[in-house]
């Protein structure tokens, strides 16, 4: 099923969002799954080579529920002209199931099976997609971020028809806590098993600053796979924020948009000269707002549904985005407001639109 989201809602030039549910038919299960899935596409009317975006997995587990695909819009590869889904695994989100890529105890990991399970919904995900109308045959790449990108490395490993390439952002599973990881030796193991068949082109992009695995670990990391015989162009890139763990967000794009692209170049997978521009919608900041809070409000704008803009008084604010219902947006948006205001806020707009 999918379910077309407004122009109201999204205002891009030649980008079109939907909400969608894959019956995913994945590797060991006994019937179709349904996952909860966001896809963003050229909206040109022809088909597009597609691109997989494979989410991280929180620390603490009950954070799982309140995950949603919308927090990888800006993300997403549309705007290179890639037909980009970014789905949740079984047992987050809005997604049918329990999670299959447990790894066990923290005392006894077992990273690898753990990698496998998970790189199954990746392929099958691609699968269902390669049924779209709007999805060309032939290539297609898979992206992923911690333990997406671990399952993107699992997935290269034993590549489904038609993968050409691999990208993953601070790939790994394991950390309990900053800068400490469950049974480092397995998941250097780990690795090392996925090398020893990958031969698909691999980008792995990596922040000194990353406080789930650390430049040291991710040294160990990255040599085990390649020693193994695993193809991998390795970047690291300089700190960002307080934990480069969340490079792959919309404000860490000027840093890994320039290295993704390089790498698509390099692998004659560029589909455009330039991005899709898109258009910032024009709806005015709330008068209340001081610069910091205008600055705020439009990067509010830019940002993908579903998201909500609450104000206060002496031009405290608080927004959301990327949330799983437009309610859950709103909560969200006045609670950080009122911690930030210590009053009473209000919402003042919605996906775009000015509330009355």
């Amino acid at each position: 099923m999918v379910t077309a989201i407004s122009a109201e809602q999204v205002r891009a030039e030649e980008i079109r969002l939907d909400a969608l549910k894959i019956p995913a038919l994945i590797s060991g299960s006994s019937g179709p799954v349904e996952l909860d899935a966001m896809v963003v596409r050229p909206d040109d009317g022809l088909p597009h080579p597609l691109a997989v975006l494979n989410h991280g997995s929180p620390r603490n587990p009950p954070d799982r529920a309140t995950m949603t695909p919308y927090r990888m819009w800006a993300q997403a590869f549309a705007r290179r002209g890639w037909v980009a889904v970014a789905f949740m695994r079984r047992g987050y989100g809005h997604s049918q199931g329990q999670p299959v890529g447990n790894f066990g105890s923290c005392a006894h990991p077992d990273y690898a099976s753990a990698g496998r399970g998970d790189a199954s919904e990746i392929a099958a995900v691609a699968k269902f997609m390669a049924t779209q109308p709007y999805v060309s045959e032939g290539k297609w790449i898979s992206v992923g971020v911690s333990a997406g990108g671990f399952a993107t490395v699992a997935l290269a490993a034993d590549p489904p028809p038609n993968l050409a390439a691999a990208i993953s952002f601070a790939p790994g599973r394991g950390s309990s806590s900053p800068d400490t990881v469950c049974g480092e030796p397995q998941l250097v193991s780990a690795f090392a098993q996925y090398g020893m068949t990958s031969r698909l082109p691999l980008l792995w992009i990596s922040v000194e600053n990353d406080h789930f695995f650390g430049p040291a670990l991710v040294s160990q990391l990255t040599g085990a796979f390649s020693h193994a015989g695993g193809d991998v162009t390795f970047v690291a890139t300089p700190p960002f924020g307080p934990d480069g763990h969340q490079l792959f967000s919309a404000a860490g794009i000027p840093i890994w948009s320039p290295i993704v692209d390089r790498f698509l170049a390099s692998h004659n997978l560029t589909l455009r000269d330039r991005p899709i521009e898109i258009t910032s919608p024009d709806v005015a900041a709330p008068s209340s707002l001081n610069a910091r809070g205008r600055a705020a409000f439009k990067t509010y704008l830019d940002s993908g549904p579903n998201k909500a803009f609450a104000v206060g008084g002496n031009s405290h604010f608080g927004w959301t985005a990327g949330r799983g219902t437009i309610d859950q947006a709103t909560s969200d948006a006045l609670s950080v407001c009122v911690s930030n205001a210590a009053a009473k806020c209000r919402i003042v707009n919605v996906n775009n639109k000015p509330m009355q």
